[in-house]
């Protein structure tokens, strides 16, 4: 079956079936019977050999809202005389004359075609209104594209607005809430810090949950923090087995393809995009002022029973008492914040002929953190080039290089909300002083931390090349050879001095740095018999990946001039480590997707991987096939006469995928080295470590799904629902064994884990008159995890895994109030006192026992997740609200477990405190000690107003004037509001009390930041 095809809006005609290598760049063929033209240069009639008289014609094609589509094409009907448009949309055709025919087609991928009678006219200008069907006709795919009609995987397209004005660092901070069935989680708001995305939920217990990236078609080593989202074309993220088995023993936990931006036929592009802010945090918490920390300060004396000179003190340390008597206080908090701020700046150059194709870009990126001493800057240049060397050869390259850092020391804000509001931040001479409450030796300066000489650096050198061969003896046969090669060296070194509170100095220095290599060999076969489509995918490839770390460490530094530029200077004996690493695979796969009429769908994949870390015992191999059909319901003749129906397809998959779940050489038994004294002699021996188990084997995912999409209305309403079953069994976790072994676990295969699910996405034309439309885009899911088998058949307490229960269970007793004063506990908790946390007696032995009294309360997984996006478009103008929720949260909440430790620790305003007088039943009181360790689990749901932007795309006529292109401008705020019950930062957040000297937070762990509020004012321009 013959169809024609346009390579991005009509670079020449062809007539072949799409193949499934095909990009988003180019879909294209060419074809005897209608010879391609070039647009660049027209194409006069003869008569009789002698060139005659032409007439020529000029014009702009543009979208609904009035803005040029570069490439379109424009054809003189019946001829292979045509054109395309420039960057702005404009055209000259040069008609020869004597040609009969006087109407032009036109036309654009997505875009429905138009013929447009020229007449007499000279200058024919067309606006194209998009094509529902069309616009995502064609998807990504594993190892190629396909026909999103005959996509029978379960396939989530990114929407493209996600990508683009939103001030945010990555894409993963683009994707939180946006797709049903990906949960993103932000657990810190420190600049270049990632969020946490689990497709489907959670399907092993101490593997690595997070999904497979592919860029640009090859497995991508490095993180989003290295892609600039400007560069981005689209990202597809596969979720069922159909559509992630493919990848094997990489797909358990789907798989996120991202395409990158390449050239397009016609004149240079030239495009900047970009925007500069303000980051705020948001004003949760609040320590308390003056008067309350004397008020908590006394009423902790008065429950302690103090009295006389004690009982008359105002304040805890003696450091604090000339601030006190002289009304003088510290802001803490002010003092460790900052003004945030936020830019990024995108400068690419594209275009090409219709044989070579280049993107170039540039692009800066800057965010500085709303606490002192958090920033993080990024300096990444891409270059894709995509030529046709012959007709049956074509090549491309795609190189990136990312340079990034965190550096400098920083600032601890749970010791800010921990210190004394009396407390002396400096020392006369301007420096900081170490203990600002004197001689309180438990809360250091929070402050400290900037003294620290920091430097955290990455780079991502990437490069990826393709060749791609079509041999004309056989048509529809492509062979595609794909190399990767990936360099990422990180360098981290610090430097604790005298005035950070390390009277002998203390360094580190680390240097690691990784290679991954990939060959993958690809056959890709495709053929039409009457209506039987046939596309057929064949692969053999290899990857290493390796891995080397060297780490060292100093003290006793006589003075703090050198700091780790000479770390052999220090005195005391430094300690060194290393490590080093390979892992490889080894990957067989072939792929049937064959359809019937378009109605009729099926897709067959096998995966055969081999992985080196698997031990003697065990079959280094393992195949992953799976299975999936669809119909397209809305294709058969029974339905073709209901005009409302413009999509309804039903699908059904089942397959297998893998985790290796494990780092090389844990299948070997290992022994640690150590010194001991024997006989008054330092000697070094060796003592059990590692115990190894050379069976283990692949943790394994069964996967089924169904689904049904659905367009009604001329798709004014589509979308999809989807349920999915997953089992992933042979988990590997540790296992315990007799200590007489001289070990206490070993790693083996046991345990099972079930994730069932519902999502729900829709999408739907609310409005669209003259030159108003409305739309809203609602996804949801939820996600039930359960597990179905321990070692054993018995629950693990100790790391909260329950049998029948989702994972990251929290245990604990339940809290039924607080003890008041009169009331009798010499029974039930005879050690408890007024004030201390009232616990239920859940088994009715009448008296509180960590054995039987606790019980499983929920877990910290959400009950379900959901978004909403709003938009609303007025000519050139366009409004996009963006809200997302997460539901039915259980989180400790370690705020409200923040101990007092004599009466001398600041607490948020927000938390409050227990006394004989006001009775609380929700707060203790400050002698609390919370000797049974209950976690204060509260619930941390939340809706959050995630973004908003409104944008002005300026009408061209006035572009025009200027000699610009498309341009438009934009003012968007992320993480605007919070509707919570969770007390503290953010329901989100990790949270760590730092309440003493020896919780200060290490440099880089990147906890306790909250999330920031962004505003930002952005600019994208098109140049001529």
């Amino acid at each position: 079956m013959h169809v024609k095809w346009l390579l991005l809006g009509g670079l020449f005609w062809a007539a072949r079936p799409l193949c499934a290598h095909s990009t988003l760049n180019e879909v294209a063929a060419t074809d005897a019977a209608e010879p391609a033209f070039r647009p660049s240069q027209p194409l006069p009639a003869t008569e009789a050999g002698r060139p005659t008289a032409a007439t020529i014609i000029t014009g702009r094609i543009t979208d609904e809202k009035g803005e040029g589509l570069p490439g379109a094409s424009v054809l003189l009907k019946g001829t292979t005389v045509g054109t395309a448009s420039d960057a702005q949309g404009r055209f000259t055709l040069t008609v020869p004359d004597g040609t009969t025919s006087s109407t032009l087609v036109v036309s654009f991928l997505g875009y429905v075609s138009q013929e447009v009678a020229v007449g007499g006219r000279t200058e024919v200008n067309v606006a194209l209104s998009s094509d529902a069907k069309s616009l995502d006709e064609v998807v990504v795919v594993g190892y190629g594209t396909q026909k999103k009609s005959d996509v029978t995987g379960s396939v989530a397209s990114v929407p493209q607005d996600r990508l683009e004005r939103l001030p945010v660092a990555n894409i993963a901070q683009a994707l939180q809430g946006a797709v049903a069935g990906v949960t993103v989680s932000t657990s810190s708001g420190a600049p270049g810090q990632q969020p946490r995305i689990q497709i489907r939920g959670v399907r092993s217990i101490t593997a690595n949950t997070d999904p497979y990236v592919i860029l640009d078609g090859v497995p991508f080593p490095g993180n989003f923090n290295d892609i600039s989202p400007t560069d981005i074309a689209s990202i597809e993220i596969l979720k069922d087995a159909s559509a992630t088995a493919i990848y094997g023993t990489r797909g358990s936990n789907g798989v996120i393809l991202v395409t990158t931006k390449h050239g397009k036929t016609g004149k240079p592009q030239i495009r900047y995009n970009g925007y500069g802010g303000l980051d705020y945090t948001p004003k949760t918490l609040t320590p308390m002022i003056g008067p309350e920390y004397v008020a908590k300060y006394q009423a902790f004396k008065e429950q302690s029973g103090f009295t006389g000179a004690q009982l008359a003190q105002p304040v805890p340390n003696t450091g604090e008492l000339d601030n006190y008597n002289n009304g003088v206080t510290t802001d803490w908090l002010n003092l460790v914040q900052q003004q945030g701020h936020i830019q990024d700046h995108n400068l690419s150059v594209s275009g090409g002929t219709q044989d070579v194709k280049y993107y170039l870009s540039g692009d800066y990126f800057k965010q500085q953190g709303t606490l002192k001493g958090y920033q993080f800057e990024r300096v990444s240049v891409r270059s894709n080039l995509d030529a046709n060397l012959t007709p049956w050869l074509r090549i491309g390259t795609s190189a990136f290089y990312a340079s990034s850092n965190d550096d400098g020391g920083q600032v601890n804000l749970a010791l800010a909300l921990a210190s004394s509001p009396y407390g002396v931040p400096f020392n006369p001479d301007g420096s900081y002083k170490i203990q600002p409450e004197f001689p309180e030796t438990l809360i250091l300066n929070p402050l400290l931390g900037l003294t620290t000489t920091r430097v955290s650096r990455v780079n991502q050198l990437t490069g990826t090349g393709y060749a791609e061969v079509q041999p004309t003896f056989v048509k529809g046969l492509t062979y595609r050879l794909n190399l990767s090669y990936s360099y990422r060296p990180y360098r981290f070194a610090s430097y604790s001095g005298r005035a950070a509170n390390t009277n002998n100095g203390a360094a580190q220095i680390t240097n690691d740095e990784r290679h991954n290599y990939t060959i993958e060999n690809l056959l890709i076969y495709n053929k039409d018999i009457g209506k039987h489509h046939f596309d057929l995918t064949a692969l053999y490839s290899g990857q290493q990946n390796t891995y080397f770390t060297t780490t060292q460490n100093a003290g006793g530094f006589i003075n703090d001039q050198t700091g780790f530029n000479n770390i052999g200077a220090g005195g005391l004996i430094p300690t060194l480590s290393s490590y080093d690493e390979r892992r490889a695979l080894i990957s067989q796969m072939g792929r049937l997707n064959y359809s019937f009429d378009s109605r009729y769908l099926l897709t067959l994949t096998a995966r055969r991987d081999g992985s080196t870390v698997f031990g003697a015992n065990a079959s280094k191999y393992a195949t992953f096939p799976s299975v999936a059909v669809g119909w397209n319901i809305a294709n058969e003749a029974f339905l073709k006469s209901l005009s409302k129906v413009s999509l309804l397809k039903l699908r059904v998959s089942y397959g297998l995928t893998g985790n290796e779940a494990i780092g090389p050489y844990q299948t070997i038994t290992g022994q640690q080295q150590l010194q001991y004294v024997y006989g008054g002699i330092t000697a070094t021996g060796l003592r059990a470590n590692i115990l190894g188990n050379a069976n283990l084997k692949w943790e394994q995912t069964a996967s089924s799904n169904i689904a049904l999409d659905f367009g009604l209305f001329n798709n004014r309403l589509s979308g999809s629902v989807e349920y999915y079953d997953s089992k992933t069994e042979d988990l590997l976790l540790a296992r315990r064994v007799p200590i007489i072994t001289g070990y206490g676990t070993i790693i083996d295969n046991i345990g099972k884990v079930q994730n069932r699910g519902l999502e729900v996405a829709l999408n739907t034309v609310n409005i669209e008159r003259n030159d108003f439309t409305w739309s809203t885009n609602f996804n949801f899911t939820r996600t039930r995890n359960k597990v179905l088998e321990l070692e054993g058949g018995v629950d693990d307490i100790a790391n909260n895994r329950f049998i029948g229960k989702p994972l990251n269970a929290i245990y604990d007793y339940e809290m039924i109030g607080i003890w008041q004063v009169g009331e009798d506990r010499t029974g039930l908790d005879p050690l408890a006192l007024p004030g201390d946390v009232k616990l239920r007696d859940l088994n009715g032995d009448g008296m509180i026992s960590g054995t039987f009294d606790r019980k499983y309360l929920g877990t910290q997984l959400p009950d379900y997740t959901a978004g909403l996006t709003n938009t609303f478009a007025y000519k050139g103008l366009s409004l996009r609200v963006f809200f997302q929720t997460a539901q039915g949260i259980l989180r400790r909440n370690e705020l409200l477990n923040r101990q007092d430790y004599g009466g001398r620790i600041n607490q948020p305003s927000e938390v409050g405190y227990w006394t004989p007088e006001n009775r609380s039943q929700t707060r203790p009181g400050l002698l609390a000690r919370n000797g049974r360790g209950y976690g204060y689990p509260v619930d941390a749901s939340y809706t959050r107003l995630k973004d908003a932007t409104l944008s002005y795309t300026l009408p061209q006529s006035l572009l025009d004037k200027v000699k610009l292109g498309s341009t438009s401008v934009y003012v968007s705020g992320r993480n605007l509001y919070t509707w919570t019950d969770w007390i503290g930062w953010d329901p989100e957040q990790n949270y760590t009390q730092g309440n003493g000297a020896g919780s200060n937070i290490p440099a880089g762990a990147g906890p306790n930041f909250p999330l920031v509020r962004s505003y930002v004012f952005g600019l994208n321009i098109g140049l001529r």
